[in-house]
């Protein structure tokens, strides 16, 4: 009888990644291996850098990945490998390895949509906090997450789910729905311009801190008011000029949105500006950001600085702006999602995506849910970011209905999810 092993292969940006994963349910291994010192020095990823990490990282990490979960190429039933959305040399990368290994063995290919894959992420954590723990699927992050909030009833499991995929590519808000051993999604709401983290990076960038800008910002907020600067977020209405039709941003080339309710739909591009201005403003740039410049991207930066070094390089008012401006952020996403799941009738969230290993996004997102009385769901901090147990997960319902990718499957950059 089969065992249901996937091997799913991940590589749409900055992380080479290969897991095992039995049945959609059970991780046997996951590996990453992250770019983040190759580009920290630009703040920023670098499309081509991370297609020449990935080619000298594939080969090893899916080795490792087989490894580690204790089987060889002709243990698995299929080879699982997003095709989309990402970076089109990085996509190709994971792609034309995984298309060769299920040539070599005789495997059957699955192509994933990566954003997919987060809300799978979501469930796996879901289905694997509901197991008991055993030698065979004891993992100690497991263990130790596992908690009333995560454990729902296989009922609740199957209804449908609100899902906000929030990240530094990516800020959509689907409603998904399972039928048949499968989901469908619906796209109701999405960033028209910058993701959410994409202004958490940005926003570090400016103000002198490293890349990734996001647990930086996360980590310095605590020790900022978060009431000190009055960010705040205008409803998004429809241009006229455009007469229905998407503007041409970078969010339009992966959904439509003039079908969309404007009340649902997310803008990050103003509150950066916004803290642009405010920096300008109260010149707090000039030397400060200079010498935090020096502390993450200069010569020292290699030993990576720790919270108290980049505290001792902060005024008060630079904490504040910081609380304040994560407070603003997490403020939208949440006013936002609530709002469509009460709007859908919508008893459960799922918050997936690297925003979603946010300290506090986690803690309002609980709290607010627990007032709604919605259960509010997210994946491990290791399977928030970029992972390929997330694609074998959302790989085992097209395995089911031999839904296999064809042997012409190339990268799809702008592969959207849902209708």
């Amino acid at each position: 009888m089969s065992r249901g092993l996937i091997l799913g292969i991940e590589s749409s940006c900055d992380e080479t990644a290969a897991s095992v994963v039995e049945r959609g349910s059970s991780t046997l291994s996951s590996v990453v291996a992250s770019q983040i010192a190759t580009h920290a020095r630009y703040g920023g990823v670098v499309p081509e850098l991370a297609s020449r990490e990935h080619l000298r990282a594939i080969v090893p990490v899916v080795r490792a990945a087989l490894a580690q979960a204790n089987v060889t190429f002709a243990d698995l039933d299929a080879i699982a490998v997003t095709s989309g959305p990402g970076l089109a040399g990085a996509l190709l990368v994971g792609i034309t390895y995984a298309k060769a290994a299920a040539f070599a063995h005789n495997l059957p290919l699955i192509a994933v949509n990566h954003l997919e894959g987060h809300i799978h992420a979501v469930l796996l954590q879901e289905r694997e906090a509901a197991q008991p723990i055993s030698p065979q699927n004891c993992h100690p992050e497991r263990s130790a997450t596992k908690s009333k909030d995560l454990l729902l009833d296989n009922s609740n499991a199957q209804t449908p789910a609100l899902a906000l995929v929030v990240s530094g590519g990516h800020t959509h808000l689907f409603l998904a729905t399972p039928a048949h051993g499968s989901w469908s999604y619906a796209l109701i709401g999405r960033t028209v311009d910058d993701a959410a983290g994409e202004a958490y990076d940005k926003v570090a960038k400016l103000l002198g801190f490293g890349y990734p800008g996001g647990p930086w910002i996360d980590a310095l907020s605590l020790h900022g008011n978060p009431h000190a600067v009055p960010f705040a977020f205008s409803q998004i209405k429809t241009k006229l000029h455009l007469g229905g039709a998407a503007p041409r941003t970078k969010a339009a080339k992966t959904a439509p949105i003039a079908a969309l309710d404007p009340h649902f739909l997310f803008s990050f591009s103003g509150i950066k500006t916004a803290v642009l201005r405010y920096v300008e403003l109260h010149n707090l740039r000039p030397e400060a950001e200079s010498r935090r410049q020096a502390l993450f991207t200069g010569p020292d930066a290699l030993a990576k600085p720790t919270l108290e070094q980049a505290l001792a390089q902060c005024d008060q008012q630079t904490l504040d702006l910081i609380a304040s401006f994560q407070r603003a952020v997490i403020g939208d996403l949440m006013k936002k999602t609530f709002a469509a799941a009460a709007s859908l009738g919508v008893r459960r969230i799922l918050v997936t995506g690297g925003v979603a290993a946010n300290r506090e996004l986690r803690a309002r997102f609980t709290a607010e849910g627990a007032a709604h009385a919605v259960p509010v769901l997210f994946p491990t901090l290791a399977l928030s970011t970029d992972n390929a147990a997330m694609i074998a997960t959302a790989a085992w319902p097209r395995f089911q209905a031999a839904d296999f990718a064809p042997s012409d499957l190339s990268a799809n950059p702008s592969l959207a999810l849902g209708h």
